[in-house]
């Protein structure tokens, strides 16, 4: 990659230059400094290349009476202003003053404010001018020991302005002129020489992560996946390149350029950017195709600046045990070891709230101790209340035990509904006792597993599949996916003058080999695997070939909107 001093800046990076930006500078007086105060006069300097090129000034009558502390302060009183125009009539032709310019102000968001309050109250719409504040590049530029503070006599005193702010629109506007001035010439000296660099200068970019900008000049306007790297020394001391940062676009050069802006506003970024010393880009055919490219390439640098890479999704399984006597127990992976499995789950605490769902539906053994038929021990008090068939003082036969767990796995794989409707009755007693946080607890247990089972099915269905062939059609084509166990192997467009089945026998021929994975998971990371399953999912994606069954058991899932009807009963008050 060419180093960045060597690239050529395009027009387009070069921006409006300042010499030739014609710049308002703007002053008001006012009743007051809230929003219900109006308008008592307007100030305004018309600058460009350093020469003034017209002025406006004039009182306006702010049809209330100006306080006397005001009146004092400025020196326009209420005989003064009126016979004053109103702003109605004022502020139109200040517009037309103000037409095509870059808008000047100390402390700008007073002044605009104003304007834009005014504007709004007139119908008027705003047209959304560049805005510099003198007084944020006055804090940009200038060091403490230069100026004691940023106010505008301080900074006019401070450039030797010929002028000195008096409180009056026109006066402070035309010092405000002098201290633009000196600051551009500061700023000129850092590197600023366009009204881009200006407003990013204000603010807070650094003149080093502006420059940066060329890092962006050569990539293409196109979808894909970029990547942010550097020339950085290993452990042993040798320079490697290493991968600072992921990212995919659906304009892979506008999105990087963003990063050398204040657009950008990560803390992190600004150290990335800093660090970086070339941006790399792969072109993708479709946005799954470039989501897919993200994940793993992030999975194989764990580049230090993305956060998915300090913070890996945890994944957690709720298992039942394949053993005499199976139990649940919560696990990290899905293992070949004929075990039914639900999940994954974020968080622990999630699996375990699935777990608690089917224990409050089946008295399943919740210890984890070795039973024996010939030696039988004695009842845990679970067992004593009734919450688990106790197989361990012989209580229940292994026979018997296997049907309940056959049950388990039902609920599991194919059902949810006796999950459901074992609640169905004690959420409808607790709810009668007015015991709502109760029932808000086992609700949500609820939700977490009918969350968990909608999970599995995806992988699942995703995952017994050997091939799916599917498309959907876009402005720019029809998009076409070949899907391997889910694992996405081949992304292709076929363009409006292509032919989408030729297209896709093309993909399908130069598709990724995938051997098949675990029973219950798919030849891919959990969350490749879902962007897929999403992708499949969307309104108007075809299938043009399957091989396998993809779907879903009828009762497998059931809607969280659905989860009061369904858990509740028909007639329940909260159902409805």
């Amino acid at each position: 990659m060419s180093s960045p001093a060597l690239l050529q800046p395009s027009f387009d990076d070069l921006g409006r230059p300042l010499a030739t930006t014609t710049f308002v500078v703007v002053d008001l007086e006012t009743t007051g400094s809230g929003p219900e105060a109006s308008i008592t006069e307007i100030g305004a300097v018309r600058v460009c290349g350093g020469e003034v090129t017209g002025e406006f000034q004039t009182l306006v009558n702010p049809s209330e009476a100006i306080p006397p502390l005001i009146s004092v302060l400025t020196g326009i009183t209420n005989a003064m202003v009126m016979d004053a125009p109103r702003a109605a009539e004022v502020l139109p032709s200040f517009w037309e003053f103000a037409r095509g310019a870059v808008l000047v102000a100390h402390n700008a968001s007073f002044d605009v404010g104003f304007l834009k309050r005014a504007s709004a109250a007139l119908d008027t719409p705003w047209s959304s001018p560049s805005v510099v504040d003198t007084v944020g590049l006055a804090r940009g530029v200038l060091l403490r020991d230069e100026v004691p503070n940023v106010k505008l006599a301080t900074l006019a005193q401070h450039f030797r302005a010929p002028v000195s702010p008096n409180h009056r629109a026109l006066t402070d506007a035309r010092a405000t002129v002098h201290v633009l001035h000196g600051l551009l010439e500061r700023v000129g000296n850092l590197g600023v020489s366009t009204l881009e660099d200006l407003l990013e200068f204000t603010r807070g970019v650094s003149p080093e992560r502006r420059a940066k900008r060329t890092l962006a000049s050569d990539l293409p306007s196109a979808p894909g996946v970029y990547t942010f790297v550097a020339d950085l020394p290993d452990r042993d001391g040798i320079v490697r390149r290493q991968v600072l940062y992921v990212g995919k676009s659906v304009n892979i050069r506008s999105r990087v350029r963003s990063y050398f802006t204040a657009a950008e506003k990560r803390p992190r970024m600004e150290e990335m950017v800093r660090i970086a010393t070339g941006v790399e880009a792969t072109v993708c055919r479709t946005p799954l195709e470039a989501e897919v490219l993200e994940l793993r390439l992030i999975a194989a640098h764990a580049p230090r600046y993305n956060r998915r890479s300090k913070f890996p999704e945890r994944q957690h399984w709720l298992k039942l045990t394949n053993e005499p006597y199976p139990r649940f127990s919560i696990v990290r992976q899905v293992a070949d070891d004929r075990g039914t499995y639900l999940g994954p789950f974020g968080r622990r605490q999630n699996a375990e709230a699935a777990m608690y769902a089917l224990y409050d539906a089946f008295p399943l053994r919740q210890c984890t101790d070795r039973i024996s038929e010939r030696r039988p021990g004695t009842a845990c008090a679970l067992g004593e209340m009734g919450r688990c068939a106790a197989p361990c003082d012989g209580t229940i036969s292994r026979l018997d035990y296997a049907t309940l767990s056959d049950s388990v796995r039902v609920s599991l794989d194919a059902d949810v509904r006796p999950v459901l409707a074992a609640n169905q009755q004690r959420l409808a007693q607790l709810i009668a006792a007015e015991r709502f946080e109760e029932a808000g607890h086992i609700t949500a247990r609820l939700g977490t597993f009918l969350r968990a089972t909608t999970r599995t099915r995806r992988l699942t269905a995703l995952a017994r599949c050997p091939q799916i062939v599917a498309a959907c059609r876009t402005d720019a084509g029809w998009e076409i996916h070949v899907i391997r166990y889910g694992r996405l192997t081949a992304a292709a467009l076929a363009r409006p003058t292509e032919v989408p089945q030729a297209v896709a026998r093309d993909a399908e021929t130069a598709a990724e080999r995938v051997a098949p994975p675990i029973p219950g998971l798919p030849a891919a990371t959990i969350e490749e695997a879902e962007r897929v399953a999403a992708w499949l999912e969307r309104p108007g994606v075809r299938l043009i070939a399957i091989d396998g069954d993809w779907s879903w058991p009828l009762h497998g899932t059931i809607s969280l909107d659905d989860l009061p009807r369904h858990a509740l009963g028909e007639g329940s008050a909260l159902a409805r």
